[in-house]
């Protein structure tokens, strides 16, 4: 029996009777698979054909169109990781035209005579009848070579001995007697082409005839020749698909897209997957795409399709399949830009108009698909931290807050802000979850008010950038309706959003949109002091401010005193945040409870404890909570009255005692919590509770993690002296409050938690056990069984490298790991998979780069120690299975000294291309790393101009498009050679992404360059200045507009097609723009 491994090519069919087709032309039929992930949501039928192992896959029954498709094609990949090149099979309506005549049950493949097209033509419409509008989205990606180069060999063997399409049908129909009523050829005669405006009437009666109803006149029929015996019957035709996600039966549309576009015919599946699952698409033509549309030749079509394709993959030799890259590697190769793809193709595949806003909206199909589009949206979940805080809420408590006139007001109001400030420790975000639990509790039953929050955290600035903030709103709005959730909003028709991620424009787009669909919204935002001061802050403030002005928006903020956030809300509805008396003495009351017994049988001291403590907190609840901690760990009456007689005043004071009873504790607890304070203090992220009790039990040198050592949740607790909290909802470990964190950094020499060693050497430790001996793991039940026994294991995998570069700890331990190839590469599966983020239903764990070297690894985390080391017994140029080398990686993430010493070497290729058709040029620029990229420019032969294989960009490109000024500038002075006017696959060049973008100062420049040509046009006809224009960029529309010759004038701009609507009213609009500025 075959293993899944062995299969190498994948054969998509949506429907029942397409896959019925694909089978019977199987030459062998195999067993079915046995081990099939719970989520795979395909059926499957394998087999050979011809000296092919082939994988048939049909889409569940019921569910067709883009998002189907993905989801088809990502399923299969999981199962069948071993496809090298992939077919989507089956049935589509013709677009025939004076130029192409089509009929019913011919073939149309889609191969362009153009590269500059495409070969799908990607447009977006709710379910179109006749005379209703659609907009195109864009043209996806050319197949794969290898089918290309197939099919023009087929197409001239049809050519010169014509073909044998319908004597092989014939073959089979005959073996199978049962498919002869519904797979045969129907009568000729019932192939009508009608008259673009003759509708067929709309009818609950699916039975009564065309020609009945429409009448047999034939006037009504476009009049077409009887093919000759010199003519190909079936015959093929070679072109551009269309594909939406939903049926086109409207002529109109049909033939517009024939004329303008040159389309022959049109289906609804292969716009999810040509960008990022490179396929050939092959449809036989079952109707006309217009009302008069019915299922008679669907049967036939489908057997003309899969004739077709049999006869494709017998001119393609194993050794070319063989050759060809993995898909899931080609997938995951692109996940620097693209990693968003697969768990939002099928939401951006079908946005449709950023102007129109969210008029229509896009039906997601089941449960999996609305978990998906929420995690695409933001993979943060604020609704743990709300859960963790709300549990820790002391009854009664807040209630001075919830009936004070100013929340009242502003509760009640409209538009309205209420800035509510407070010193550290104060009880402000306990305050902020009273008041989202308060809010949820008034509208539990009203889902026309929106309500979303953010919970900004000084430790996870690194994750809460502006976009992940504002997408975290759409996605809690989003939730909150249950329309919104059936819906997606039309975004990008116009402007398909860049691979990597949704730009900030569409982001307050969708923000905006979704917010139109309630009567009325709720923001609160926690601790905006804690969100990041790099322009991050201001924006936030400012989308959620434009917001209020547009939508009926209420805005609640709680802050530190911080001078500059309290000016912006000198003018707003102000309440302070203290910890009241009758609050603090209501947590005291209930905390009593934690206190040794004799205190709970002493009526007096507990009465002692309140009101000292009361007094002692001077308006901060965290006082109150490590007070109470600290009375805990005390023996006797005696020593409770002590300690309550020199309570510290300050947090610092606070802190400090902690520490002195962590230090005052046993050798072995005071280890182990110097362990989890400097884990807890130093790691990148938050641990979880499983990640944290690995991290300090792995021992360096054991080959074995002793289960003995792992403390409970308890003992992490105690021995911390109350600086260690663990969210009960999300199990993560932090510090107790973000003012602990700033006094460590102050005082982290004094308690010798100043350098990252105990973190480095454990990580180096952890990637050592002998578990990781076999290497990496062959199937996705075998990599999340890993990473669920090991819990560390991500965490070390992925940052190891950066501890060793902060304390310079673990280095012998390093270079022992980093020359062990099964644990490294082990390790190296843990680093790449799904990076950065994972979708819960996507895992894909065979998606990473395979043969990658102990030096690979080392020039990814900038390890110039290690990397001198190994390249006494290392290829300096190695390729990995994505054909990146160790400079490639040490470009991208821009360790200039590790790739000094691999270009000292002189064994490297400079101009060396990986998967993407990227040179380490492309990654240091995307990035703007200007001492790699100085470094590159200086070396001789460095090409300075390539263009990406897949989306075509140059250095200057990328450079120009993120924003990266200086690495503009080095590009320009390296003049020879250089294109600035170089397009990429949409013809956008390097002005227009500055312009589109709002970049000024690179704008400036590249304006400046030498035969720059300002008014160059993209594949949609846009120019810089109008892309900047429908950008709002004012200023870059200013600078563009001082250039000579520059077009901007209605008889400039509208040479185009004034037939084409879409043409001249985007142009209006810019103008209209432009006119304003």
């Amino acid at each position: 029996m075959l293993k899944h491994e062995d299969y190498t090519v994948g054969w998509i069919c949506g429907i029942t009777t397409e896959y019925v087709a694909a089978q019977s032309f199987l030459d062998e039929r195999h067993d079915g698979p046995e081990d099939v992930s719970t989520n795979d949501s395909n059926d499957y039928t394998l087999g050979t054909m011809g000296k092919h192992n082939v994988v048939i896959a049909v889409l569940p029954d019921g569910e067709y169109g883009i998002a189907s498709a993905a989801a088809a094609a990502r399923d299969m990949l999981h199962t069948f990781p071993n496809v090298r090149i992939s077919l989507l099979v089956g049935i589509g309506g013709g677009a025939p035209s004076k130029k192409h005549d089509i009929r019913l049950g011919d073939v149309v493949v889609s191969i362009p005579s153009s590269k500059a097209t495409g070969s799908v033509l990607h447009y977006g419409f709710s379910k179109t009848m006749q005379n209703q509008n659609f907009e195109t989205i864009g043209y996806l990606n050319l197949p794969p070579t290898v089918l290309r180069s197939a099919a023009n060999g087929l197409k001239a063997s049809y050519e010169s001995d014509g073909h044998q399409i319908q004597e092989a049908i014939d073959s089979i129909l005959h073996k199978k007697s049962k498919l002869r009523k519904k797979y045969s050829r129907p009568d000729p005669s019932s192939d009508r082409l009608y008259q673009s405006d003759v509708v067929h009437p709309l009818s609950d009666d699916d039975d009564i005839s065309c020609a009945s109803v429409c009448g047999s006149n034939p006037a009504n029929w476009v009049r077409r020749s009887k093919r000759s015996e010199e003519d190909d019957d079936p015959a093929i035709h070679y072109g551009l698909i269309a594909s939406a996600s939903q049926l086109v039966r409207d002529a109109t549309i049909r033939d517009t897209l024939a004329r303008e576009k040159d389309i022959l015919c049109f289906e609804t599946e292969a716009a999810g997957l040509m960008n990022r699952f490179p396929c050939l698409v092959i449809r036989g033509i079952c109707d006309y795409s217009d009302t008069h549309a019915d299922t008679a030749w669907q049967g036939y079509a489908a057997m003309t399709a899969a004739a077709y394709t049999k006869d494709l993959l017998s001119r393609i030799p194993v050794s070319k399949v063989q050759a060809e890259r993995k898909i899931g590697e080609i997938l995951s190769g692109m996940y620097r830009r693209d990693y968003l793809y697969l768990s939002c193709s099928f939401i951006n595949s079908q946005v449709i108009g950023v102007e129109e806003g969210v008029n229509k909206l896009l039906h997601i199909q089941h449960d999996r698909y609305e978990e998906e589009i929420l995690n695409w949206l933001s993979p943060i979940n604020y609704a743990s931290t709300q859960i963790d805080h709300i549990a820790r809420r002391q009854p009664g408590t807040g209630q001075w807050f919830l009936g004070s006139a100013e929340y009242q007001t502003w509760l009640k109001g409209d538009r309205l802000t209420l800035f509510c400030p407070g010193i550290p420790g104060a009880g402000k975000t306990m305050i902020t979850a009273i008041v989202i639990d308060d809010i949820y509790n008034r509208f539990h039953n009203d889902t026309t008010v929106g309500i979303a929050y953010l919970y900004c955290d000084y430790r996870r600035q690194y994750e809460q950038t502006i976009e992940e903030l504002l997408l975290s709103l759409v996605k809690q709005l989003a939730q909150r309706q249950a329309t919104v959730l059936n819906e997606v909003p039309e975004l990008c028709s116009k402007y398909p959003t860049e691979p990597k991620s949704l730009s900030l424009d569409h982001i307050l787009i969708l923000l905006h949109s979704v917010s139109k669909l309630f009567s009325r919204v709720f923001v609160i935002v926690d601790a905006l002091d804690e969100c990041r001061a790099d322009g991050c802050r201001t924006k936030l403030l400012d989308a959620i401010f434009n917001l209020q002005v547009t939508e009926r928006t209420n805005i609640f903020l709680t802050a530190r005193f911080i001078p500059d956030i309290l000016n912006i809300f000198k003018e707003s509805a102000t309440l302070e945040i203290r910890a009241q008396d009758e609050d603090v003495q209501q947590f005291i009351t209930n905390q009593i409870t934690k206190l040794p017994s004799f205190v709970l049988s002493d009526a007096d001291l507990q009465n002692e404890i309140k009101t000292i403590i009361a007094k002692a907190v001077d308006g901060m609840f965290l006082l109150a909570a490590l007070h109470m901690d600290a009375l805990c760990q005390e023996p006797t009456v005696g020593h409770i009255e002590l300690a309550l007689k020199s309570l510290p005043r300050g947090l610092d004071e606070m802190y400090t005692r902690a520490m002195i009873r962590v230090k005052s504790q046993g050798v072995g607890a005071q280890d182990l919590a110097m362990k989890i304070l400097a884990w807890v203090i130093h790691a990148r992220r938050a641990l979880s509770l499983a990640e944290l009790q690995h991290a300090v039990a792995v021992e360096p040198g054991k080959p074995e993690l002793n289960c003995k050592f792992i403390p409970s949740s308890d003992v992490i607790r105690t021995i911390c002296a109350g600086l260690i909290t663990i969210d009960n909802e999300s199990n993560a470990v932090r510090l107790v409050h973000h003012t602990t964190q700033e006094y460590f950094e102050k005082a982290r020499e004094m308690w010798s938690l100043n350098d990252q060693s105990i973190i480095a050497t454990a990580c180096i430790a952890y990637l050592s056990l002998s578990t990781f001996e076999s290497g990496c793991c062959p199937t996705d039940a075998a990599y999340a069984s890993r990473l669920q026994e090991n819990p560390l294991y991500m965490y070390a995998a992925r940052h190891w490298g950066h501890h060793i570069c902060e304390s310079w700890a673990g280095y012998d331990g390093a270079m022992e790991f980093l020359q062990c190839n099964a644990k490294m590469e082990a390790a190296s599966q843990a680093l790449m998979v799904d990076w950065p983020f994972t979708m819960p239903s996507y895992t894909n764990s065979q998606s990473f780069p395979t043969d990658m070297t102990g030096l690979h690894l080392a020039a990814y985390f900038g390890l110039e120690g290690a990397v001198k080391a190994l390249l006494a017994s290392h290829d300096p140029d190695a390729h990995n299975s994505y054909e990146r080398t160790p400079l490639s990686y040490a470009a991208e993430s821009g360790h200039t000294a590790v790739a000094q010493l691999l270009l000292d070497t002189r064994r490297v290729d400079v101009n060396s291309m990986d998967c993407l058709g990227e040179a380490p040029l492309h990654r240091a620029t995307y990035d703007g790393h200007e001492a790699v990229v100085k470094l590159l420019l200086r070396q001789t032969g460095i090409i300075a101009d390539h263009e990406g294989k897949y989306e075509g960009r140059t250095p200057l490109s990328f450079a120009a498009g993120e924003g990266h000024e200086a690495v503009v500038e080095l590009l320009l002075a390296k003049g020879e050679g250089l294109d600035v006017n170089s397009q990429d696959s949409r013809g956008q060049t390097a002005i227009m992404l500055a312009a589109k973008n709002g970049h000024e100062a690179v704008v400036r420049l590249l304006r400046a360059a030498e035969g720059i040509n300002v008014n160059s046009e993209d594949c949609d006809g846009h120019t810089a200045c109008m892309l900047a224009a429908e950008k709002g960029h004012t200023a870059v529309v200013r600078v563009l507009l001082e250039v000579d010759g520059i077009k901007a004038n209605t008889e400039d701009w509208v040479e185009g097609d004034e037939s084409d609507e879409d043409y001249v009213v985007l142009r209006a609009r810019s103008l209209q723009r432009i006119s304003h500025m």
